[in-house]
């Protein structure tokens, strides 16, 4: 009788336990849409080197180290301009959905969890998805060679041609 309650025991811990994870599993695919932040917003990236709505929030300048890191919140649609680092960047994609350009290669869909590497002097471009925002964390080395070179914006044309993939 001991060993009959047992089986009945773990299978009842069984169930309830695939019935949490097909609720979590669901959770998830509900809050897929939803960009939790990590630090404050920042202020309003400018619209000189923005299309729709960033912000910036900095938080290493590091003249020992040469190194600057901030994060900057993209709404969704928003993106930068295209622009080089001269001693290269890295992103850190902490939540939502964005888009990573190098001048010449395709768009590169980019999520929660991924880093990409700018080399130095490469025309590039980043931002939220159309339909979701984009948290990243971002670090530009070796600043004694200057920090960002911004250019022309991002056509809507450009942007959208992740669409057409």
């Amino acid at each position: 009788m001991k060993e009959l309650s047992l089986f009945f025991l773990g299978g009842l811990l069984m169930i309830v336990s695939c019935y949490q994870q097909q609720e979590t599993s669901e959770t998830t695919k509900k809050n897929t849409q939803k960009v939790s932040a990590i630090f404050p917003k920042g202020n309003k990236g400018s619209d000189q080197f923005f299309t729709g709505n960033a912000y910036n929030y900095g938080l290493v300048m590091d003249t020992t180290l040469t190194t600057i890191a901030g994060n900057v919140y993209f709404e969704p649609g928003a993106r930068s301009n295209w622009h080089t680092h001269p001693g290269g960047q890295i992103l850190i994609i902490t939540d939502g959905v964005g888009y990573h350009q190098i001048e010449g290669e395709p768009i590169q869909i980019i999520n929660k969890g991924d880093a990409v590497t700018c080399p130095p002097n490469t025309r590039h471009w980043h931002g939220a998805s159309h339909d979701v925002a984009l948290q990243q964390l971002y670090i530009v080395p070796n600043i004694e060679k200057g920090v960002v070179d911004w250019m022309e914006a991002v056509t809507n044309e450009q942007y959208d041609q992740v669409l057409n993939k």
